[in-house]
């Protein structure tokens, strides 16, 4: 009986290490071995994804990248792509306990650390992760969560060392505007204005119906990105999200409080009295705005550059060149610059986390170190070799049939699996970053960016003395690098007393400066006057104070 006792105990013990073993294998698991990222075939896995932004043209791994990232890794993706911004259905996993393996929630990563639902990835990028470790270099101070936790839970999907050579917001006007009126100056909103109520008196109707001088985006966090971040880029400021920070202090004010910017809303206000405001500006949706964009009857509109992407298509694949969209760096007056190329440097905050869910986090960051890999950068942005690029000389040559593709298919993306579709995962190189051949990771070279305009284009910019419409702007190496990175991207603790009252002020500036728009002229300071009171009712200066907090310890904490 004893030794039966002993031989049970025996095979007791075997099975636990048989099944220990087993799951230190599965807890170490391996994606397929392929140029930069590490580890042995482990078979075929499905990783879910919760993505916060719209995804038009996701192409379900089907198109020609999307089966070469599937061969290369056994990956196949099950994302979701959310309309609304993620806030809803990131509260909802939050309240279940419930998640995707993996998650890229934009701003509402506080909430999910909070909740407890997302992994430390620190010993997963040291152990697995040698792309990222590269690529993120000397910034892994700018991942760690806060000053009091350093631990990873975000994996960046911003542009690294990226010099855009497209700029990221300005006015959008129509080549056939500045054509006609034999390219005058547009710098300021008054320039702008004459502008749009010259061509619009000679021009009332185009193509049969109503033109609209000037439209806006208002349809949800777009509002935000496009008309209220005017606010702030057309009186010398950068994009830092609702706040501006003082660049000295590092102190934060909400950027509507600023007095300077109450004029920038106050000229929305007269353009609207003088019948030039696109009278659906406050009602419309995103596809209505950019079906008047995509028509050609809109003559302007002010936005970052990735909101037009799909107009702009629209109207070169209809050939009507006359109606594509020039950027111009508008202000408020000449006394202001903008701020676009201002660099935030190495962008952290908002990209994509590992869940507690996720039953092979060490696959996921391997998938994510995939996607990060030099020989997988330059596929994403080129293309396969022999189908969408080749080699002349030692160089990546895209052919102008290809070129004609790209420009002028609206579904080239989804099509192709090319750009955005599997970058938007992780981090990737910017524009002019180069590769370990000395070429350019992206296909936006100066030079390839000229060759792809189209006449009307080349025509427009030259007579404004400029190649690119980034050369109008005030470039990078006139601002000094943001010390506090953007911040938009910096979390807030979810749930805390700061989320709510900004959501609070949020609530109040959907509210209040429509209405000042609208309102009659002699109308507009008492409206902007309720508003700073509203504003102040919702607890806007401890927010301010709490804001400045997070911003100081940010830049302490990345100083290190």
């Amino acid at each position: 009986m004893q030794s039966f006792k002993k031989l049970l105990a025996v095979l007791l013990i075997a099975t636990f290490m048989i099944v220990m073993t087993a799951c230190q294998s599965s807890e170490k698991g391996t994606a397929k071995k392929t140029d930069g990222a590490t580890g042995d075939d482990n078979g075929d896995i499905t990783l879910t994804v919760f993505d916060s932004d719209a995804n038009a043209d996701w192409e379900k791994m089907e198109s020609p990248i999307g089966q070469k990232v599937k061969e290369d890794t056994g990956v196949t993706l099950k994302p979701e792509f959310d309309i609304d911004g993620g806030q809803q259905k990131i509260a909802l996993m939050a309240a279940s306990g419930e998640y995707p393996d993996m998650i890229l929630p934009k701003g509402e990563a506080g909430t999910l650390v909070d909740a407890g639902a997302l992994i430390d990835l620190s010993d997963l990028i040291e152990e697995h992760a040698p792309n990222l470790k590269k690529m993120i270099g000397d910034n892994m101070n700018r991942l760690k969560w806060s000053k009091d936790d350093p631990s990873i839970y975000i994996i960046p999907n911003a542009a690294v060392d990226n010099q855009a050579m497209y700029p990221g917001y300005g006015a959008l006007v129509q080549h056939a505007v500045v054509k006609e009126l034999d390219y005058p100056e547009l710098k300021t909103l008054e320039d702008l204005e004459k502008a749009l109520k010259e061509y619009y008196k000679l021009h009332p109707e185009i193509d049969g119906q109503p033109t609209i001088p000037l439209t806006l985006q208002s349809d949800g966090w777009r509002f935000q990105a496009s008309t209220l971040n005017s606010g702030f880029m057309m009186t010398g400021a950068g994009d830092d999200g609702e706040y501006y920070v003082d660049p000295k202090t590092y102190e934060a004010t909400l950027h509507y409080r600023r007095p300077i910017e109450k004029e920038v809303f106050r000229w929305y206000n007269h353009m609207n009295a003088e019948g030039l405001l696109d009278t659906e500006s406050f009602v419309q949706k995103n596809d209505q705005w950019l079906a008047k964009l995509s028509t050609g009857r809109a003559l302007a509109t002010i936005a970052p550059d990735y909101m037009v992407g799909e107009a702009q298509n629209a109207l070169r694949e209809a050939g009507k060149h006359d109606r594509m969209y020039g950027m111009y760096p508008i202000t408020l007056s000449e006394e202001y610059q903008s701020h676009v190329y201002q660099s935030p440097g190495f962008q952290a905050g908002w990209g994509i986390g590992i869940s507690v869910d996720c039953d092979d986090p060490v696959r996921a960051i391997q998938f994510l170190d995939y996607l990060v890999a030099e020989e997988t950068q330059i596929m994403l942005n080129w293309g396969l070799e022999g189908e969408h690029y080749e080699i002349v000389d030692g160089k990546r040559v895209i052919p102008e049939e290809v070129w004609e593709y790209r420009n002028n298919n609206k579904d080239f993306a989804k099509e192709t699996g090319i750009g955005y579709n599997f970058q938007r995962f992780a981090p990737r190189y910017g524009d002019g970053v180069l590769d370990s051949t000395g070429q350019t990771f992206t296909v936006a070279t100066r030079e390839q960016q000229i060759e792809n305009q189209t006449d009307v284009e080349k025509e427009v910019l030259k007579a404004y003395g400029v190649e690119l419409w980034k050369d109008l702007y005030p470039q990078m190496d006139e601002f000094e690098v943001k010390p506090w990175g953007a911040a938009y991207n910096i979390p807030i603790p979810g749930g805390s007393d700061l989320e709510v009252k900004n959501q609070r002020m949020l609530d109040v500036t959907f509210k209040r400066i429509p209405e000042a728009i609208l309102a009659d002229p002699e109308d507009y300071d008492d409206v902007w006057d309720t508003f700073m009171k509203d504003l102040d009712k919702a607890g806007v200066e401890e927010a301010e104070k709490e804001y400045t907090t997070i911003i100081q310890n940010t830049v302490e904490l990345w100083s290190k």
